[in-house]
């Protein structure tokens, strides 16, 4: 079960992450662009996903996760107590790699024995 904190973490451990805010919550961006957001009282992380993994996991675990498409963008809330840590890990690698720069996400993953 991630926390907040660990949630932060891994956003801010991807290359070129930064914090800052959006409509009163801290979110993570890689140049400029959103890929995960934070609501600490909540106890939820945001990320950026496809509608159909949304989807997927929405209907695997409702308690979970919960549905947050926002025009063609889909959103992922997940409620950390509840969560996975090595999910919440991939989703939130998953929400940069979308929003992130096609050169900075190669060497991501080849650095990371993705392929």
């Amino acid at each position: 079960m991630p926390t907040v904190d660990d949630f932060r973490r891994l956003a801010l451990a991807l290359p070129e992450a930064e914090e800052g805010a959006h409509m009163g919550h801290p979110d993570f961006r890689v140049r400029r662009r959103i890929f995960a957001t934070l609501w600490p009282d909540d106890g939820v992380g945001v990320v950026k996903t496809t509608r159909e993994e949304m989807e997927a996991l929405v209907d695997a675990r409702p308690g979970v996760y919960e549905a947050r498409p926002w025009g063609a963008t889909s959103w992922l809330r997940i409620h950390l107590a509840e969560a996975d840590a090595e999910e919440v890990a991939d989703l939130v690698a998953e929400a940069w790699c979308a929003v992130a720069p096609k050169g900075l996400v190669a060497a991501y993953v080849a650095a990371h024995g993705g392929g």
